[in-house]
């Protein structure tokens, strides 16, 4: 199952967007997810992925499907923020990141946020 879809930001229409607000320039890419109630989330993809709005059965399939369009992008580098808990959904994006080929390296995030998040190193 494909989870995101590359698109254009643009401009909020109305006020049932998805309360993502406008920062950048028109044209930068976000990718479209499916949250829990099934609606689409836009996500900039700037690098940085924030799990916490994602059920944990969903993490996989969205981090694999996020490295995807940062490569498309041409980053070399991605930041998976999954909260520090009890390590389950740190565990599943280490899993991915394993397995990944585009994925050269991993590790915490040696930043304030300490264990987490983590830093996937990415090539082609």
């Amino acid at each position: 199952m494909r989870c995101l879809r590359k698109g254009v930001r643009r401009p909020r229409s109305s006020s049932r967007d998805s309360g993502y607000t406008e920062t950048g320039p028109p044209e930068e890419v976000f990718a479209l997810v499916t949250n829990r109630e099934q609606e689409p989330i836009r996500i900039p993809i700037e690098g940085v992925l924030d799990l916490h709005a994602f059920r944990p059965e969903d993490a996989a399939s969205v981090v694999e499907e996020y490295i995807s369009a940062c490569l498309e992008e041409g980053m070399n580098e991605v930041r998976i923020i999954h909260g520090k808990g009890r390590g389950v959904l740190r565990r599943t994006v280490h899993a991915v990141l394993e397995r990944h080929p585009a994925v050269v390296s991993y590790s915490l995030d040696p930043g304030p946020s300490g264990w987490g998040a983590t830093v996937a190193r990415l090539g082609s």
